[in-house]
């Protein structure tokens, strides 16, 4: 018999099939920047944690360096799937693949670097901020501080107006899209610049509610029938040079209930709340778009 959280944890995504993490294996952009935030972060004879390990890969680049990595997967089915593939990879013998609840486990040790890599869009359906912020309370009143490391150490979340097509062969179907960000979409018209609503910083205490309100000058005429949201996963800082490792997930983009009609010039207000985890629909029922100044009207020029 499942518990509350093991019926949310189906529905929002942690028991996600074993082929969506194979998927992830083969996504190039994921891979190397974990690896190379990984490799900078974890300095030899480290001791790691990585909280929902699924595949164990990114607890096999950890491993490389480290002396011992704690990896720790919710989901039977990966944890048997990690320890596959750990045995036939050198220095699989240096991870310890524990099925628990991250919510619930702590290491037997301190740790100097915890992975993570529960994350959605919006910091939605995975448990990534509540998971991270539930440890660090409980990890500093078993081990004192400091606290470890986090990878990502930050997250930058920003939303921008869209008209995005939804005719798929002349069936109209209103849908939430996920979009690669190297690609052109030639359906997908950006109406205003993006705005950041929402910056998380691992090493500090998190709020797991997002409520934002911000305007947009619209920059074309046309309607705004959806909002694109954009997270870029800040890995690791390289404070050597003055740079970052970073990981950009696909975007977003979520139809409006109500489309806007805009002409360039106008001020739209958009408005939004939901909960770091939550669903997508809690998001969508929560998105509002309106006109807020319209644009003055510019005479037309006489003819010559």
């Amino acid at each position: 018999m499942l518990n509350e959280r093991e019926i949310e944890s189906c529905y929002l995504g942690q028991f996600i099939p074993v082929h969506y993490h194979h998927n992830m294996l083969m996504d190039q952009n994921r891979m190397h920047g974990f690896k190379s935030a990984i490799d900078y972060a974890v300095k030899p004879g480290a001791r790691v944690l990585e909280l929902g390990g699924g595949t164990g890969v990114l607890s096999w680049f950890a491993a490389a360096k480290a002396s011992k990595v704690y990896c720790v997967e919710f989901n039977p089915d990966m944890v048997r799937e990690a320890r596959k593939f750990l045995a036939v990879n050198p220095h699989g013998d240096k991870v310890e693949v524990v099925h628990a609840d991250a919510f619930e486990y702590l290491p037997p040790e301190p740790v100097d670097v915890v992975i993570c890599e529960m994350i959605h869009v919006g910091m939605l359906r995975e448990k990534q901020v509540e998971v991270i912020e539930s440890f660090k309370r409980r990890y500093a009143e078993r081990f004192g501080g400091p606290l470890p490391v986090f990878l990502p150490e930050a997250v930058i979340m920003a939303v921008q107006p869209l008209h995005q097509e939804y005719d798929f062969e002349g069936f109209y179907a209103p849908i939430v899209q996920f979009q690669e960000n190297t690609v052109i979409y030639p359906g997908t018209v950006e109406m205003a610049r993006p705005a950041v609503y929402s910056i998380i910083d691992f090493n500090q205490p998190n709020e797991l509610a997002y409520a934002w309100q911000g305007k947009f000058v619209v920059e074309k005429n046309g309607s705004i029938n959806a909002m694109r949201f954009v997270t870029k996963n800040i890995l690791a800082v390289v404070q050597e040079r003055s740079t970052t490792i970073d990981w950009l997930n696909h975007y977003m983009a979520l139809p409006l209930a109500t489309p806007v009609q805009v002409r360039e010039g106008d001020v739209v207000q958009v408005s939004f709340q939901y909960r770091a985890g939550g669903s997508i629909p809690s998001l969508q029922a929560a998105l509002k778009a309106e006109v807020l100044y319209e644009a003055a009207l510019q005479p037309i020029p006489a003819c010559a």
